[in-house]
């Protein structure tokens, strides 16, 4: 670890007060002196005129738990500035974990359908030498070495399926069960982990709803009362606001149990895509009377439109969007099965009929205008087409149409959807206000549709200089200062003397919001690899973690230098 001397850059130090010209001296893995022309001390001297100075990125929710074991750089994470990710969201979490393998592999199928992370190197890659968090913790300190900083919940999946064994999908828990889950999560709060996530959203390929939302009124109340007794943890709540539309409600509940109680919430949250408008005002007075009573609770938000890339290989798409006839081309084993299905007539007329009729009026399935076939395996097209010009083409259904393209240009090929429109006013509004959780990604999970990993820049590109939406302070405030506040990260989010040494310098006119593109490094548990979408780095300048440089010269540096890192708690009982 070399010292650093980073000179000649506009420092914004993630407060969200303005920038100002000074020097920065990095002492190990601290931030040692801010001021103008600093006295050269022998440090490695980076040169950052005409450069911003930063804290380093926080990715506010990530799903990184399995794949940071064989993707240890987090690629592309390193190139956009990124030093901390926040992972164990939506409820789900490696750990705990039960000693029947027969349900660990629940958690991993968990894992796989709603990410869409393989599940053969879940298998393969992952040590699985825990039962506990706190186990976890220490496996995961001597075993994986990664390129930022890893912060995490305990999913409240976990938790169920831990201690309820396949039964968590079934039904409530016991006062027993219970008593043993908050002992649980008492265990991993008092090893560091962030706090408890939970699901009142999701349900699986075979409809049915995900273990939490099994859990009872008893069942909550207990674990928030554990997390009433770490100050500085926190509760995250997924709700639907994009299927069957229950946010409103969940939130409400949400709400209620906690009363009484000294808990900070996350709760995602008010929708920004256009489409939602019918969900988005109850929503977003939701967030306006939480802020009139008092409560700590902070509204999750995204900044851009959700990456829907259909693949018959490994696509939560189709059963999300209630198609469940397209959902058993994914499900099918082999690339035969696909291929017979895909060429049967009485499943392609099951299949025209949930398009029609049981599929989502906002799903992909009723905008074959915006699906678009860019993708192809072998190139046989046509290419920079849609699925509906594709169908008039042909004089066939759009479903049809489809199942004829992947049949030429191959199982590997993907159907791309054109983004949603967004809110762009209410993702303003929420960018700015104080009691909300931005930055939201995705990154790590949904590799064959490239969620997350990058959108930070869109930000700066398109909300700092396409539209001056935001100033750079409060870009730069949304993804550093703001969440380590909302994390409790207190030793890090800020440039300020005693603070850790992570830093992101970057030059406005050299980031950019890159394209996509397919790499072929994912383990596929036979000593092979499968495929996964990344970008090329913005790029940043230079991205330090914990005092070491992970990203600089336009490439990634080779170190790993991250740490499992948690809340800073105080007055724990």
């Amino acid at each position: 670890m070399a010292d650093i001397l980073i000179r000649g850059g506009t420092v914004v130090d993630g407060t969200g007060t303005a920038g100002f010209r000074a020097d920065v001296r990095l002492r190990g893995d601290t931030i040692a002196e801010i001021g103008p022309d600093l006295q050269h001390r022998s440090e490695r001297i980076v040169d950052a005129a005409g450069c911003y100075v930063t804290p380093g990125f926080i990715e506010a929710h990530t799903h990184y738990d399995g794949t940071m074991w064989w993707q240890p750089d987090l690629d592309p994470l390193p190139g956009y500035g990124v030093t901390t990710t926040v992972m164990g969201n939506c409820g789900f979490s490696v750990a705990p974990v039960s000693d029947d393998p027969a349900v660990r592999m629940e958690m991993v199928k968990i894992f796989s359908f709603f990410e869409d992370i393989p599940s053969e190197p879940f298998v393969s890659e992952v040590r699985w030498d825990w039962k506990t968090w706190s186990e976890y913790k220490h496996s995961l300190a001597s075993k994986v070495k990664v390129s930022a900083n890893v912060a995490s919940f305990v999913g409240h999946i976990a938790l169920r399926l831990a201690v309820m064994g396949v039964q968590a999908w079934e039904r409530a828990a016991t006062a027993t069960e219970i008593e043993r889950m908050a002992a649980l999560l008492e265990d991993a709060l008092r090893a560091g982990a962030l706090g408890l996530s939970s699901n009142l959203h999701d349900h699986d390929g075979d409809d049915r709803p995900i273990p939490t939302l099994m859990a009872d009124d008893a069942e909550f109340k207990a674990l928030i009362a554990v997390l009433d007794c770490f100050p500085g943890s926190s509760l995250q709540v997924i709700v639907d606001t994009f299927m069957r539309k229950t946010g409103p409600q969940a939130t409400d509940r949400i709400a209620r149990l906690c009363e009484g109680h000294a808990v900070r919430v996350q709760w995602a949250g008010v929708p920004t895509l256009q489409f939602q408008k019918d969900i988005q005002a109850p929503m977003i007075e939701q967030h306006e009377r939480f802020k009139r009573e008092g409560r700590d609770f902070w509204t999750g938000f995204t900044h851009v439109s959700p990456t829907y890339t259909l693949s018959v290989n490994r696509s939560l798409i189709f059963a999300q969007s209630n198609d469940y006839a397209w959902h058993e081309v994914v499900t099918a084993e082999t690339e035969a099965a696909k291929l017979a299905l895909l060429r049967d007539p009485e499943w392609r007329a099951r299949a025209r009929h949930s398009w029609d009729h049981e599929a989502w009026r906002h799903s992909p399935m009723a905008r074959p205008q915006d699906l678009l076939l860019l993708n192809s395996d072998n190139g046989v097209g046509p290419i920079k087409l849609s699925v509906a010009e594709y169908a008039e083409q042909l004089g066939v259904h759009a479903s049809d149409a489809m199942a004829e393209w992947l049949i030429k240009n191959g199982l590997q090929s993907t159907v791309h959807l054109a983004p949603f429109a967004m809110d762009e006013e209410m993702v303003v509004r929420l960018l700015k206000d104080p009691y909300t959780v931005g930055n939201i990604s995705d990154a790590g999970a949904h590799g064959q549709m490239l969620c997350g990993g990058g959108e930070n820049m869109v930000l700066f590109t398109h909300y700092v200089q396409e539209t001056a939406a935001l100033t750079v302070e409060e870009a730069v405030h949304v993804q550093t200062g703001k969440l380590a506040k909302h994390f409790s990260l207190h030793d890090r989010g800020e440039i300020k003397v005693g603070k850790r040494a992570d830093i992101t310098v970057f030059h406005l006119d050299e980031i950019k919001h890159r394209e996509m593109k397919k790499v072929f490094d994912v383990p596929d548990g036979n000593g092979g690899n499968i495929w996964r979408w990344t970008r090329d780095p913005a790029p940043v300048r230079l991205t330090v973690v914990n005092g070491i440089p992970t990203f600089e010269g336009g490439k990634f540096t080779g170190a790993f230098p991250g740490q499992l890192i948690g809340p800073v708690l105080q007055n724990v009982e």
